[in-house]
């Protein structure tokens, strides 16, 4: 059982919190008992460590069954060392590092997607994972990250996908011209979520061809030039007194509405 928080391998755990060590190693951390299933159900092979309390395994019996399963041995901790590994107050007694696998921008075109996200320098990690878990539950194909975006594997945003990083492609360090060029080489119309947009429901019906939806900054939306590479510009109605919609909760409409339009074959 590891018992010193100070000790060498705790410390090396606790630095993949910051970005320069997961960019130095290409590895991440991942936080609690959900994190862990998930990463186990969908991409076991990208999994190093798991460190977790006796307690925690008693708990998550089935965290420790998958791990087995993925011939992985689970390494106790008391629980000041796994608080001295995580980014959280409460990790809820299991860490885990595993592999950043990001997907090949090539290979996410490749597939012939019918539904993207594309986010260029969204910088809240909150956000960020929002999306991600949003696109996944919408059946988006893939989420192209900009190189002005925030890193996907920031234990916040990794936090905030709730799992759904390990379930679709997601393609990071991407140039946004060179994003709009290859969607558009594969016959996908791209559509810009933007306040200053066209009016939403007047548009509904081209929601159900294919789709990649591009959301910008949290203060500053998409700039002229984004603008200028897109195919069409939107605008989500707001109906009530809110003064806006926080970027995450706009992109999750925007996204479910290409599905529903995209599923039953119209989009009004």
């Amino acid at each position: 059982m590891l018992e010193n928080p100070r000790s060498p391998r705790v410390r090396a755990v606790a630095k993949l919190t910051k970005r320069s060590a997961r960019q130095e190693t290409g590895l991440f951390l991942l936080e609690g008992p959900q994190a862990a299933r998930e990463a186990l159900a969908y991409r076991p092979d990208t999994i190093v460590e798991i460190f977790a309390t006796p307690t925690a395994m008693e708990k998550h019996q089935d965290v420790r069954d998958a791990a087995r399963s993925a011939g992985l041995e689970i390494e106790f901790t008391t629980e000041p060392v796994l608080d001295a590994m995580a980014d959280t107050v409460t990790p809820q007694g299991i860490v885990a590092v595993a592999r950043q696998s990001p997907t090949a921008l090539k290979d996410v075109f490749a597939a012939k997607p019918a539904l993207l996200a594309i986010c260029e320098e969204v910088r809240d990690p909150g956000n960020l994972g929002t999306i991600i878990r949003a696109a996944d539950a919408a059946g988006a194909d893939a989420v192209v990250l900009t190189g002005r975006t925030v890193d996907p594997y920031n234990p916040k945003v990794v936090r905030a996908t709730t799992g759904s990083l390990f379930h679709l492609p997601i393609a990071i360090g991407a140039d946004l011209a060179d994003v709009v060029q290859r969607a558009h080489a594969t016959g996908l119309r791209v559509v810009a979520a933007d306040v200053g947009g066209e009016d939403f429901l007047a548009h509904r019906r081209t929601l159900a061809e294919p789709t990649a939806w591009l959301f910008g900054n949290e203060a500053r939306g998409l700039d002229d030039e984004a603008l200028s590479l897109v195919d069409l510009t939107l605008r989500l109605p707001i109906y009530g007194r809110a003064e806006s919609l926080n970027l995450a909760t706009a992109a999750s409409v925007c996204l479910y509405e290409s599905a529903f339009a995209q599923r039953s074959g119209a989009g009004a």
